[in-house]
């Protein structure tokens, strides 16, 4: 077994890892999840929400990054949705309105036709200046945001009647690829106002560990990277779904679905590690020898 594993070709670690991979995805495999303290801080904002209450959604990702934060905008959006408050959206990234529209696409239209534009949901779309546009939009919203993403005059708009800057919003919920993001969210509009602006936040994992040290304090909830995803998945479809007797389909179980060929992944790599510490420990042994 020894000269087996040894003298083994790495081709056939690079099958196994490939295998780990695809057949998850092919066999749409799907493991339980156990929602985290965090992932439950970040439902529990928005369950202690009353319907019709404001809720700022800042979609800071690209393309790039949606393997990991795109069911995570789904799944705040769907959550919102089933609570029935006011989503308001913007991006300070340039293809943050993309990714904006995509959702909306994806869980609005075709699961709330009812939801009105300009009533009960708007899309603001992005405005340059990175957090400079924050240090700006905390006191003063209307100084850089007059018109909507499709070129409509705020104050045409009935659900920003009363919108004068963010700290009018219940929640801000950002979706962070990185700079800028939810750090800079904490930074200039949580810190400053601690009594008048609360931030839940997903990230990328790579970006996490930069931001647990604002937790619980200016950051009560923080989904990190396709497992905060899933867990938080879990939560809002066993809330508004399950429970409603309906069973998700593909679209609200994405990060449910793409833990699958992580975990198996991380699971051969595992057991590669532990294969290749026995490797070196039995050699050292025969060299005593």
């Amino acid at each position: 077994m020894y000269e087996f594993f040894k003298n083994l070709d790495r081709r056939w670690i690079f099958l196994m890892m490939f295998l780990s991979v695809a057949l998850p995805i092919l066999l749409q495999l799907r493991f339980p999840e156990k929602p985290t303290g965090l992932a439950e801080a970040v439902f529990d904002e928005i369950e202690e929400l009353n319907e019709g209450d404001p809720v700022l959604l800042a979609f800071d990702f690209d393309p790039g990054s949606e393997g990991e934060l795109g069911p995570m905008a789904t799944a705040f959006t769907l959550h919102c949705a089933k609570k029935k408050l006011k989503m308001y959206f913007l991006a300070l990234w340039p293809v943050g309105p993309q990714m904006i529209d995509d959702t909306i696409n994806k869980v609005i239209k075709t699961d709330f036709p009812n939801l009105e534009y300009g009533k009960d949901y708007v899309n603001l779309g992005f405005k340059p200046g990175n957090e400079g546009v924050i240090k700006v939009i905390v006191t003063d919203l209307r100084e850089l945001y007059t018109t909507d993403d499709k070129g409509t005059n705020v104050d045409m708009i009935p659900m920003m009647d009363g919108i004068k800057s963010v700290q009018d919003f219940e929640l801000v919920c950002n979706v962070s690829a990185g700079y800028v993001g939810t750090k800079e969210w904490v930074q200039y509009a949580a810190t400053p106002f601690p009594d008048k602006i609360t931030i839940v936040a997903g990230c990328t994992g790579v970006q996490a560990p930069l931001l647990y040290p604002y937790i619980p304090e200016q950051l009560p909830g923080l989904l990190g990277a396709i497992k905060g995803a899933a867990e938080y998945e879990k939560l809002v479809v066993d809330k508004y779904l399950r429970a409603e007797g309906v069973e998700p389909d593909g679209r609200y179980l994405e990060g449910i679905r793409r833990m699958g060929p992580q975990l198996v992944a991380h699971i051969l790599m595992i057991m590669l590690i532990i294969v290749g510490n026995w490797i070196y420990f039995v050699e050292r042994k025969r060299e005593a020898h």
